[in-house]
């Protein structure tokens, strides 16, 4: 609209002059440029003073005094996370102090930061760059065909969760499509996901048959964004016996996986936000917390219910990208051919390698214990390669290391009952509430508050029989204050010697003590003193 408001002022200009204007005129200019009548006379009058003011109607006038944003300005925005008064203010402080001119009106202030920053370095200066990213135009990448491209990410649910009496919020691991936005893998773990979710997730990607559904087969290209998990060696092997090419993104960059970034959106709004324990519910009362008496989905159910949700999106949900079809419409109606892999051998990729060990009668020993399997009997002195599931210390699969023939699986000898295991747990959460109560203890100190400048005051008044009795308490078990270094003081050193006064005050009087090299007064060398020369025969 503001492009057409120079056209216009011209073409009233020129009626004017013609003398052919009318209230009419200008009531249906301002009506066309949506500004009251008002305005439209204001243009007009500043035209016909200037008629450079005609190109731009309601521009200010631009002056060489005018203020206009400096990189000082920029940097107290920054400091003062966008506020424009505190910025004004310690414009104003610095001009007191001769630093700087006296800076403009704090409206002169506005609209200069306003006209000079753009809404991204406003939002940046104020928030950082995550804020100023939401400013930012990014490119959509061609939707391509199924399995070119997937994405994967953790995302820890904001639902509390009962997992065996604790309430926890588990995380989800999930491969997605790029091309048709299904979900082609999922794994849940109660806790921190690992290497083994990631594993885990990808066989249920990969895997296309019942009870995984039609997705699978595998990608060409996976995008991660840098975890640890996905990087792992395992993952990383993996992924190359699987001719899968790793995209590694760099850090901070959602935008550059915004099918999976979609998702995690999608799930919490779509799903997780009905579920009991939503951690997010908006709630009464200036402290909201949750109800005591709120009963939260069991960790079985609520990953029922989550691949129930999963199945949903692939079969029923339309997202928009796909212009009314499902993800398993789109998947379907993709004539692209599917690279699969057996589900044996996908097994075999996708576990661990821990070297080769020597088959023994004992079994094969590993991290220190004993696995055993029915398959070896007869089969002592072989030599074995051990590949295992990350955290599955239970069982370990056997491979044979010259043929890479599959032996079968060994499991743990002399395993520990599930009483045994239960009496374990107690054990170790009794050790960490002790351990956790001591720590406490030192975070207990208070310290006395403050109106001045002073060194901080550690409040907990003592009488003195307190301290002494403290204090003799701690000497009592100190073995470094119980000794006693000058009870038997060091003999005098010979006379020859050249002793400092502190060290010779310090030393028992008495006969100097004798050169080690020297024979002791009234012996010779080579000859042994009989006690009864000196009186000592008794």
């Amino acid at each position: 609209m503001s492009a057409l408001r120079g056209p216009a002022v011209r073409r009233l200009l020129a009626l004017r002059q013609d003398q052919k204007l009318t209230t009419r005129h200008v009531r249906l200019m301002a009506q066309s440029l949506e500004v009251t009548e008002r305005t439209v006379w204001r243009w007009l009058a500043a035209a016909e003073r200037d008629e450079s003011a005609a190109a731009e109607p309601g521009a200010r006038a631009q002056s060489k005094d005018r203020f206009s944003v400096t990189p000082e300005v920029r940097r107290l925005l920054a400091l003062w996370k966008g506020n424009v008064a505190a910025v004004h203010r310690e414009l104003i402080a610095r001009a007191a102090k001769g630093e700087g001119e006296p800076p403009p009106s704090i409206p002169t202030l506005h609209r200069a930061i306003r006209r000079d920053l753009t809404p991204g370095e406003r939002a940046g200066l104020a928030g950082g760059e995550r804020a100023a990213r939401k400013h930012d135009v990014f490119l959509a990448r061609p939707r391509g065909w199924r399995n070119q491209v997937w994405e994967t990410d953790h995302k820890q649910v904001p639902v509390l969760v009962d997992v065996d009496g604790k309430a926890r919020r588990p995380w989800i691991t999930w491969f997605t499509d790029c091309a048709t936005n299904a979900i082609t893998g999922v794994a849940v773990t109660p806790v921190y996901p690992s290497r083994e979710s990631v594993l885990s997730a990808l066989r249920f990607a990969v895997l296309h048959e019942e009870p995984y559904g039609p997705f699978g087969g595998l990608p060409e290209k996976v995008r991660v964004d840098r975890g640890k998990d996905f990087l792992s060696r395992t993952v990383t092997a993996a992924f190359d016996l699987l001719d899968v090419t790793v995209e590694d993104l760099p850090a901070y960059t959602p935008h550059l996986k915004g099918t999976v970034e979609g998702l995690n959106r999608a799930v919490e709004s779509m799903f997780l936000a009905a579920l009991p324990g939503y951690a997010r519910q908006p709630r009464p009362g200036k402290r909201p917390s949750r109800p005591k008496d709120e009963a939260l989905l069991s960790f079985e159910e609520f990953t029922a219910r989550l691949l129930a949700w999963t199945r949903w999106w692939n079969t029923e949900h339309h997202p928009a990208p796909l212009r009314g079809k499902t993800p398993l419409e789109a998947w379907q109606d993709d004539p692209t051919p599917l690279r699969d892999v057996p589900a044996a051998d996908l097994w075999t990729f996708t576990l661990e390698d821990a070297g080769t060990r020597t088959l023994t009668t004992r079994g094969i020993r590993f991290r220190k214990r004993d696995y055993v399997g029915a398959w070896m009997t007869g089969q002592a002195g072989i030599q074995v390669r051990i590949r295992f599931m990350p955290h599955h210390d239970h069982r370990i699969e056997v491979y044979h290391a010259a043929t890479g023939r599959y032996l079968g699986p060994a499991d743990l000898a002399d395993q520990a009952t599930d009483e045994q295991i239960s009496a374990v747990r107690r054990a170790r959460a009794a050790r960490s509430r002790r351990l956790k109560k001591d720590l406490q203890a030192v975070q207990y100190e208070r310290y006395a508050a403050v109106n001045q400048p002073a060194a901080p005051q550690l409040l907990g008044a003592l009488t003195g029989a307190q301290a002494e009795a403290e204090l003799a308490h701690a000497a009592g078990t100190s073995l470094s204050d119980l000794a006693l270094p000058d009870l038997i003081p060091p003999a005098a050193p010979p006379a020859d010697w050249r002793t400092p006064p502190s060290l010779a005050t310090r030393t028992a009087p008495g006969r100097p003590a004798s050169h080690p090299s020297e024979p002791a007064p009234g012996h010779l060398p080579g000859h042994t003193a009989d006690p009864a020369e000196h009186g000592d025969a008794s």
